[in-house]
């Protein structure tokens, strides 16, 4: 699962409302965000609970790290032994940088998003699909976690010819994604394998979860086939397992972040979600580290916690703040599950922002 490792519901919305939406969205950013977290004075900024003053310094030395590693093209790319896949990574790291209140004309990292947004935009091929095969081999999850990106920013941007540029971009992910995912309701590795597996899948949902909320047309079926998806992979013990087409162990990493997909939807009562909460807070405990994929399980499950406003949240996020704290590096970096810098940073900066409450995707 992961990166070299072992592996909506509602109607579809209008291009017109999705214009609508944009439009409301530019009105939202004068009136309610003319003044960014990130351009406030330190002095301005309270804090949100859990947030100390050395988290916040965590945060600022880990975004310094992002922006100083940004390719020239725009791009960020791993340094570990997984591959470099800057497509994906460039989706991850842009997340973060919007976390902390920037757009591509606003906040103190505004050239980073930008740039980065411009790289994307080359990345998207002739099919919807944004990749860049010599770096990402298993191109969904680069195709997911930009358009994750590319719809939260959406409804940030200031710039209209930007924003019809992204709106664009993100109609074609669209269909790539609908039309990539396999009988059974979910998605693989590539486009054109007409397989699936719950890692790819989750990040699917999301990315047209976000892309819904930003306005775009997002077929109801394919969301309800993808719902359905989580469903068939789940085991008699709440878990999620690596496909839906095939037995296996329930897996800790894909069983939090069908978490976060039903709550991304807001189906926080499905008796299914809880199941698979319960799976994941029994199996998640004591020093709550999952071996191999970690970063990956806390990115969901954080997620989960933190938008399920699970009483649990205080507690669970003080022990994954102070253990990222202990865990980041003198340059700023976080290297997660061996994976390498870009990713460990980027989701560790996902995870210690999540209070802020910044973006909708992940807002409570």
């Amino acid at each position: 699962m992961g990166f070299g490792g072992p592996g909506m519901g509602g109607r579809s919305v209008s291009a017109v409302c999705g214009k609508r939406r944009f439009a409301w969205g530019v009105l939202l950013l004068v009136v309610v965000r003319s003044a960014p977290l990130a351009a406030q004075s330190p002095a301005a900024v309270r804090l949100p609970p859990g947030v100390t003053p050395e988290t916040k310094e965590a945060i600022d030395r880990g975004l310094a790290y992002l922006a100083r590693t940004q390719e020239r093209q725009g791009s960020w790319s791993n340094r570990g032994g997984f591959g470099e896949y800057p497509v994906a990574m460039t989706g991850l790291a842009g997340v973060a940088l919007l976390m902390d209140g920037n757009s591509t004309t606003q906040g103190r990292y505004a050239p980073q998003v930008d740039r980065a947004v411009n790289f994307l935009l080359r990345c998207t091929t002739s099919s919807g699909l944004i990749a860049r095969p010599e770096g990402d081999s298993r191109t969904m999850y680069g195709h997911g976690f930009s358009m994750l990106f590319l719809s939260e920013l959406l409804g940030m941007t200031d710039d209209a010819a930007r924003g019809e540029q992204i709106q664009k971009l993100l109609a074609a992910g669209v269909q790539l994604t609908a039309r990539a995912q396999s009988p059974l309701g979910g998605w693989i590795y590539t486009p054109d394998s007409r397989g699936d597996e719950g890692s790819v899948t989750v990040t699917q949902v999301q990315a047209l979860r976000a892309a819904r909320n930003a306005g775009l047309a997002v077929p109801k079926s394919v969301i309800d086939q993808a719902m359905e998806y989580l469903v068939k992979s789940q085991n008699s013990d709440g878990g999620i397992r690596y496909t839906a087409g095939n037995a296996g162990a329930s897996r800790i990493p894909l069983t939090a972040a069908a978490v976060a997909c039903w709550y991304n939807a807001g189906d926080y009562d499905n008796p299914r979600a809880k199941q698979a909460l319960e799976y994941c807070q029994r199996n998640i405990k004591g020093s709550m580290l999952v071996p191999g994929h970690d970063y990956y399980t806390h990115l969901y499950y954080a997620q989960a916690l933190y938008v399920g406003r699970d009483p649990r949240w205080d507690e669970y996020f003080a022990k994954r703040r102070d253990y990222l704290l202990r865990e980041q590096q003198p340059d700023g970096a976080w290297w997660g599950d061996g994976v390498g810098d870009a990713y460990g940073t980027a989701i560790a900066l996902i995870i210690l922002q999540l209070p802020f409450n910044q973006l909708p995707i992940m807002q409570r």
